[in-house]
């Protein structure tokens, strides 16, 4: 069932909710270590970027990281993880906090955004396949995985490899 739900930045309360929320919504613990990671690297971690998507009792129930990388030698942020409690998906609250985190990324000032995912998911943000953008990896991954964002039209996405945080390992 679809709803509108409320977003927001995380707290420091909301920390051990949203690791509950990531390991609920992915089949191993990695991905909530990789948020733990994240959020202890100083140059990764950007204050303000990591949303959730709350009840009405304002009880996290999904969640969408963005992060430093680059493109090349040009800032950028990267989406991962997104994840939303597995009773709560298919609801709206992935779209909706991924919308926020977004926003939030372009009122300060990020123009661009690259995401490692499903290609059937991410176009409803705006996200194109970034090889058509000359945007790149250096491993191997499926070319329609590979997407990329840009907040601001003004400036076109740049060509280049993608070099993500070093907690990504990649």
């Amino acid at each position: 069932m679809s709803r509108t739900w409320n977003t927001r930045a995380e707290t420091g309360a909301d920390i051990p909710v949203v690791r509950d929320i990531v390991t609920a919504a992915f089949p191993t613990p990695e991905e909530a270590a990789l948020v733990d990671a994240l959020r202890a690297d100083p140059g990764a971690w950007i204050e303000g970027l990591s949303l959730v998507a709350v009840d009405g009792s304002d009880r996290p129930v999904g969640h969408a990281l963005l992060t430093r990388c680059h493109i090349g030698d040009r800032p950028a942020l990267c989406l991962a993880p997104v994840a939303v409690r597995p009773e709560r998906q298919r609801g709206g609250a992935g779209t909706a906090v991924v919308r926020a985190a977004l926003d939030a990324a372009g009122r300060l000032g990020e123009r661009h955004v690259v995401v490692l995912g499903h290609p059937e998911y991410y176009p409803r943000f705006g996200f194109t396949r970034a090889s058509a953008h000359g945007i790149g990896l250096t491993v191997d991954v499926p070319d329609g995985a590979l997407m990329a964002l840009t907040l601001d039209a003004a400036h076109p996405l740049p060509a280049g490899t993608v070099r993500y945080a070093v907690p990504f390992g990649i």
